[in-house]
């Protein structure tokens, strides 16, 4: 056991804690952190002290502040460093998603997509019924038209064409709002 092991810690900590915290803090420039690399200084030294004679006392734990603040100061540049990376990435992945929104134009985005999707839902329909369908909303024929063409009621084109009409809207009820959106806009 060595010779000044006979100081207590509370000794140790009383003399060189505050000049060891100022000397610190001066560099670490953050309150806890400074305590707390001053207190496993201050313990380092103390277990230190247990098994070999240290002198000059001041010397020694000067050298391990210092080596503890430089990690500290490593370790923080590393950490600011991946925060400025990840900051770096997000702001180009948003400057990169902003600019496909800015140059997109939501009709050509969704049009063709909304075209597939009333193509399939007409051609799962009976034909008459898309045929019907087609003749009132792309031909622009009247019920009465369509009525004489399929030797129907007028009632009877009214009831294919609201099958149809039910159809498309189950089949684009996610695009509902959008379309709606886009014809008030328009």
């Amino acid at each position: 056991m060595s010779a000044n092991f006979a100081i207590s810690f509370n000794e140790i900590y009383n003399s060189f804690y505050r000049k060891s915290y100022l000397f610190v803090k001066s560099y670490v420039h953050d309150d806890m952190a400074a305590e707390d690399i001053v207190s496993e200084a201050l313990i380092k030294l103390w277990e230190r002290m247990k098994w070999e004679s240290i002198d000059p006392i001041n010397f020694y734990l000067f050298k391990i502040l210092k080596n503890q603040s430089l990690d500290y100061l490593r370790h923080q540049a590393i950490i600011r460093d991946a925060h400025s990376a990840i900051s770096n990435s997000l702001k180009r992945e948003l400057a990169i998603r902003t600019n496909l929104l800015e140059a997109s134009d939501p009709t050509d985005i969704f049009s063709s997509e909304v075209r597939q999707i009333i193509e399939s839902t007409l051609n799962s329909l009976p034909e008459r019924t898309r045929e019907i369908f087609r003749m009132r909303h792309f031909e622009n024929k009247s019920h009465k038209e369509i009525s004489d063409l399929f030797h129907i009621s007028v009632k009877g084109v009214d009831y294919h064409i609201s099958q149809s009409v039910k159809a498309l809207k189950v089949s684009l009820k996610d695009y509902l709002p959008l379309l709606c959106a886009f014809a008030f806009l328009n």
